[in-house]
């Protein structure tokens, strides 16, 4: 069974939530960032559901430590609807980010889709660009031989990248593939996992050398010297 940590301090939403989610996991409500760290060095969850706004602080700074480390899928679950707050997410390393009041049913949805994403199987070979390496079997990613921590969603969305290397890929095409059809994510969504990528990828993230944007169009892997 899917293990599920909700970190949300209204009471009575965790209870309903987690009630909502049964079929897809076992939830663990936490009413704040403490009980959430707690839960975390405890066990391991196969999905982390996060509140910003919590007594004892925000869920992003929980976001940000657990990226440090860990690809496990993130989910923010907030009230806080601009877009800037989403981009805060979304750069902080969620996978996906849901504002409040929302639909039990949509959050089912989200919750399956983001889980069947963690499960797929990656490519079975070691990918080679100049100093970089990726490893989609076993998640290890190095650039000139220092680790790389990935979400789950950037990694199918390199994965995506790299194995169509040279080939433009349009937006739509990207989101369609990377978030299941893309029903459920914007185009910010897109905009923020490439930039996290070239970030973590690109000696110049203002002048990618591999993760090209082609205006108008979509993004390009480029081939490299690996």
């Amino acid at each position: 069974m899917k293990q599920i940590l909700l970190l949300e301090d209204d009471l009575a939403l965790a209870h309903g939530i987690a009630l909502a989610l049964k079929a897809a996991g076992q939830v663990l409500p936490c009413p704040d960032l403490a009980a959430a760290r707690q839960a975390l060095q405890a066990q391991a969850f196969d999905l982390l559901l996060l509140d910003m706004n919590l007594p004892d602080g925000s869920g992003l700074d929980l976001c940000r430590e657990v990226r440090r480390t860990a690809s496990v899928p993130i989910i923010f679950l907030t009230a806080r609807d601009a877009e800037y707050d989403e981009v805060a997410g979304l750069e902080a390393g969620a996978d996906d980010y849901i504002v409040k009041p929302f639909s039990l049913a949509v959050l089912r949805a989200r919750v399956d889709a983001v889980l069947r994403r963690a499960e797929r199987p990656a490519t079975g070979s070691v990918i080679r660009f100049g100093d970089l390496q990726f490893d989609f079997d076993q998640q290890v990613f190095t650039r000139a031989g220092a680790p790389l921590t990935l979400s789950r969603t950037e990694q199918r969305l390199l994965r995506l990248l790299v194995c169509n290397a040279g080939r433009t890929l349009p937006r739509a095409l990207l989101m369609a593939r990377v978030w299941d059809g893309g029903e459920y994510v914007d185009e910010n969504t897109l905009s923020v996992t490439i930039r996290r990528l070239r970030q973590k990828l690109e000696a110049d993230p203002k002048k990618p050398a591999y993760l090209r944007t082609v205006y108008g169009i979509g993004y390009v892997w480029g081939r490299g010297d690996g």
